[in-house]
């Protein structure tokens, strides 16, 4: 995957976007830049305002405050020529059910200027012995994977993935992201990518922001987010006589040092549990409940 750095105009740039729907504010003053060829996570909780954000992003949504720019456009002004350069994946989409799945491909293929061969992008996405069967019959992965292709005809050079991998088996899913990988790489496609799934978040993002009750509270790479957690680090091991011990820390290096200091020889069971993604999204969350709580 791309690193996140580029000297280049970002692909998504959003300043102090607020969204409210009467006096229920819904978006609060999100900042994000995101990068040619990244693949960018948004991950928070139901009704935290990403379901907003993407679609003000996708032009389907005025927003009320704040400016955004997507492919160096105002989305809210983006024309033909300027949706033909996104794909969309969106979360739940079960329209042409009778159409054959080549014949739909072909079929969309031609509303863009420089569309790929339906049948290279059927062996892309796994589906070319699914070729002549029809849309309604398929199977839910075979399903996801089809929208994926439709997402990706007009050669995108930014894609929405939203929660793409529902439904997915775990050998679809591996399949799955080899694919975006592969279009982040090799092909520079930006990729917004949001799920519920954080083992998906941290396998494929190069960045994640997290947004809780309208504000991105944290934004990095999965790493960063990690040892921002406010959860300590835990070592664990099992002394001399055979007592397992468990201490958390903020600087486990320091206390394994010290342990093997005092020991006399090799330290039984020792292991470091560091700070993961999920400490660090459960952290915000909670933090966020707490606050609003008190408040």
């Amino acid at each position: 995957m791309t690193a996140a750095g580029s000297a280049t105009r970002p692909v998504i740039e959003v300043r102090d976007l607020t969204m409210a729907y009467g006096d229920v504010a819904v978006l609060r003053g999100v900042d994000l830049d995101i990068h040619r060829g990244e693949v960018f996570a948004l991950l928070g909780p139901n009704g935290a305002g990403k379901t907003t954000t993407v679609e003000i992003l996708e032009g389907f949504r005025r927003r009320s405050a704040g400016e955004v720019r997507v492919l160096g456009v105002d989305p809210e002004r983006g024309d033909d020529a300027w949706r033909g350069r996104i794909g969309l994946v969106l979360q739940s989409w079960r329209d042409h059910r009778r159409w054959r799945v080549a014949e739909l491909l072909t079929h969309f293929a031609v509303y863009y200027p420089d569309p790929r061969d339906p049948a290279e992008l059927l062996a892309l996405v796994g589906l070319t012995e699914q070729a002549a069967r029809q849309v309604d019959r398929l199977s839910g992965g075979q399903r996801r994977r089809l929208d994926v292709a439709l997402g990706i005809v007009g050669r995108p050079e930014l894609l929405f993935l939203d929660e793409p991998t529902t439904g997915f088996d775990p050998e679809a899913r591996r399949e799955f992201h080899v694919l975006v990988e592969r279009l982040a790489r090799d092909e520079g496609v930006t990729v917004l990518l949001t799920t519920h799934d954080l083992a998906e978040a941290e396998r494929l993002a190069d960045r994640i922001a997290m947004l809780v009750a309208g504000r991105i509270r944290a934004c990095g790479t999965p790493a960063e987010l990690a040892r921002r957690a406010a959860a300590q680090a835990e070592v664990r091991w099992t002394d001399g006589d055979g007592t397992r011990r468990r201490e958390r820390t903020e600087d486990p290096s320091r206390l394994v040092w010290e342990l093997h200091q005092d020991a006399d020889g090799p330290i039984a069971g020792l292991e470091v549990r560091r700070p993961t993604l999920e400490d660090t999204y459960l952290h915000m969350v909670n933090h966020e409940d707490g606050e609003e709580r008190a408040a």
